[in-house]
């Protein structure tokens, strides 16, 4: 967890909610009064986000008492008890709804993923994210993505180069793109990996004759395709098949034998994971 982060984010989303006070729990219940509350779990899944509701309850009230019963990654049922949180019944209230709607998004994404990571177990491709993730909750949602066993993609435009079809447009074709990629870095001083996109065998072969670069993304291409693509790049480079892939076809990609998988479907139309915090 990147403490910097998570602070600075926890702090905006309370301030987002509080704005200039919780007006229904300043109004109803008394400064001095003490309560108790559970996570509740409502429907089976993987649970994530517990170190994330930790650092949210500390941040609203560092006198309020956590206990945590169930870590992040365990599989969970209907009726399991998540963790308890013991202190200023306002300060529960506060903190509510950010810890429900975190954890409940996070486990969704962590349950997803760790599904599909199961199908995956018979082949050595590995899944990745993508940064089809929600403004703001990007590092939450690729937090749930390693808790259900999957790998980061990059985590934004700085951490590595991806050449995409419209850069390959706009930068006069792919042997321009990957020799200006290349120069780039070497004037700044960047280490970054490059990878490039192809969408088609054609494209492909344009990659191989011009070589240094690190990973191969194969967008939409066809299963035979895709085979024979994974044949031509004969381990030379790391492969990664994109687009259009989805649960039920996810096991049919990973035996064209690419190194990884990767889906925007984890993290943009994921169902997040029933549950509440109630009072006991």
């Amino acid at each position: 967890m990147d403490k910097k982060v998570i602070d600075q984010f926890i702090k905006n989303a309370i301030a987002e909610d509080l704005g200039d006070g919780d007006h229904t729990s300043l109004s109803t219940i008394p400064a001095e009064a003490q309560g108790k509350a559970k996570l509740l779990i409502k429907e089976p899944g993987v649970i994530a986000g517990v170190e994330l509701a930790l650092e949210i309850f500390k941040q609203v009230d560092s006198n309020l008492v956590t206990e945590v019963l169930i870590s992040d990654g365990t599989e969970v049922e209907y009726g399991d008890i998540a963790m308890t949180v013991t202190g200023s019944s306002q300060s529960i209230l506060l903190a509510e709804r950010l810890v429900l709607n975190c954890m409940q998004r996070m486990s969704g994404i962590a349950t997803k993923t760790n599904h599909i990571v199961k199908l995956l177990s018979g082949y050595h491709t590995q899944l990745l994210d993508t940064r089809k993730t929600t403004p703001g909750l990007r590092y939450i949602e690729k937090w749930a993505v390693r808790i259900g066993g999957g790998v980061n993609h990059r985590i934004g435009l700085y951490d590595m180069i991806l050449i995409k079809d419209n850069h390959v447009d706009y930068a006069g074709g792919i042997a321009n793109a990957i020799q200006r990629a290349n120069q780039y870095l070497a004037d700044h001083a960047k280490k970054l990996q490059i990878e490039i996109e192809v969408r088609n065998l054609a494209e492909l072969d344009q990659v191989l004759t011009a070589g240094h670069v690190d990973r191969i993304m194969l967008d939409n291409f066809s299963f035979e395709d895709l085979k024979e693509a994974v044949k031509r790049i004969d381990g030379k480079y790391t492969s990664e098949a994109s687009g259009g892939i989805v649960e039920e076809n996810v096991t049919a990609y990973a035996a064209c034998g690419v190194d990884f998988i990767s889906m925007g479907a984890l993290t943009h139309s994921v169902k997040s994971l029933d549950m509440s915090l109630k009072a006991f």
